[in-house]
């Protein structure tokens, strides 16, 4: 898969683990998990690029003892989930596209 094209899909991903609600780093691996598998080191990366970006803020809070951050949707994120929806149906018109030559062979 196109490495820019995993990264967008990547992103929205954890934007739309956040949408529900405040959450924290191993709680958005756990809601993503049944559906793609990615590793703390990515989550991470993907955290501080979108806080750059301002599609999400981050506040810290004692938990057990720890320090633990929170991470929260912008309107600016959910913009881009709402964006990446209305790309995403452009994209399966193309899948259809392109796939219907074997749809008519099978």
């Amino acid at each position: 898969m196109d490495i820019q094209l995993k990264r967008g899909l990547l992103d929205v991903c954890v934007l739309s683990a956040i949408k529900g609600g405040e959450s924290y780093g191993y709680k958005i691996i756990k809601d993503i998990s049944p559906y793609i598998e990615m590793s703390e080191s990515t989550l991470y990366t993907i955290l501080k690029r979108l806080e750059n970006a301002e599609m999400l803020t981050v506040r810290s809070a004692e938990h057990n003892g720890r320090l633990r951050k929170y991470y929260s949707i912008t309107k600016a994120g959910l913009l881009r989930v709402e964006e990446f929806k209305s790309e995403w149906r452009e994209i399966m018109l193309i899948y259809k596209f392109i796939t219907k030559e074997d749809a008519l062979n099978d």
